[in-house]
């Protein structure tokens, strides 16, 4: 469904801009509907720009974009751009920075109608709306006729996933949607990322969080640099990482069961097994090495 190929981003920066910063470098991965895929990495690893590539919002330097093999750099024009966010939407960190404060929370729905279905009679639209906020677990006597204001963090980044699903979507690209929400609702979400993916949408999940990317995930794809250190089928990544930065990532994790000292110990009486990375040919490649089906492991950046 979502292919890249040798995807680069790199930005002028500087006086006059005479820098060049290489925001992302030769990222190949793909997205198959029903699909959850993880991009997981630190602040400045690339993820979120590859998330707004995907969404148009900024153009590769290199390489292609597909979507149901369209390359999506080729749209051109208003309507052909209204027809790619039918099918691919994007859900961002900040709820609140989305709505308006001085209109109704629920205006966002009817800005979609305004847009894709005008002639569609205000009954018909509102059992949509009422489809939609179900689908998302929302009362609509709680959410409907509300201000921004008077809704939660978990309830408007609920009600932009429905506005999403009033659409024909085919993909969402989910940045770091539950990174400013309370513990207590951050599980809601992420099932119904879960149930969104038995309903075949196929899902681009931006986190920096290790753990939200092996909760939800079926495959995760660890950026460092702007360039994939190691990807793969999520059980394999976190259960067998092969990258020495994969393996950094994960020793960081507290244990609850465990001390510092004790897992340092184990490390140290067990160590992982070296893996042989692939040797970039010059500054803009970063090739990847298939080391078991699926699990690829990339360059070592330092």
């Amino acid at each position: 469904m979502l292919e890249l190929k040798h995807v680069h981003k790199v930005y002028r920066v500087g006086a006059f801009g005479g820098g060049r910063l290489r925001a992302v470098r030769d990222v190949n991965l793909t997205v198959e509907p029903g699909e959850v895929v993880s991009l997981i990495g630190e602040s400045g690893s690339g993820k979120s720009t590859i998330g707004k590539m995907v969404l148009g919002l900024t153009r590769p330097s290199a390489g292609s974009i597909t979507f149901e093999g369209t390359d999506i750099t080729t749209i051109r024009g208003h309507s052909a751009r209204k027809e790619y966010y039918r099918r691919v939407q994007g859900v961002f960190q900040d709820p609140f920075s989305c709505f308006n404060p001085i209109f109704k929370a629920d205006r966002v729905f009817e800005m979609i109608r305004t847009s894709y279905f005008p002639e569609t009679s205000t009954p018909v639209w509102r059992e949509k709306v009422l489809d939609a906020l179900a689908t998302v677990r929302l009362d609509p006597d709680n959410v409907l006729g509300k201000y921004p204001h008077q809704l939660s963090g978990g309830q408007l980044q609920r009600l932009l996933i429905a506005r999403a699903l009033l659409l024909d979507i085919r993909l969402l690209v989910a940045d770091e949607i539950i990174s400013m929400l309370d513990a207590s609702t951050r599980i809601d979400v992420l099932n119904l990322l879960a149930d969104l993916k038995e309903r075949g949408l196929g899902i681009l999940f931006v986190t920096h969080d290790l753990s939200l990317g092996n909760y939800v995930s079926d495959r995760s794809v660890i950026l460092r640099k702007g360039a994939i250190a190691e990807m793969g089928p999520t059980s394999k990544v976190f259960d067998n990482p092969l990258h020495p930065y994969s393996r950094h990532l994960l020793s960081c994790v507290p244990q609850l069961h465990r001390t510092w000292a004790e897992v340092d110990a184990e490390l140290e009486a067990d160590p992982p097994e070296d893996v042989v990375l692939p040797v970039a040919t010059d500054d803009a490649s970063a090739p990847l090495l298939e080391v078991e089906e699926g699990h690829f492991v990339g360059i070592d950046q330092g």
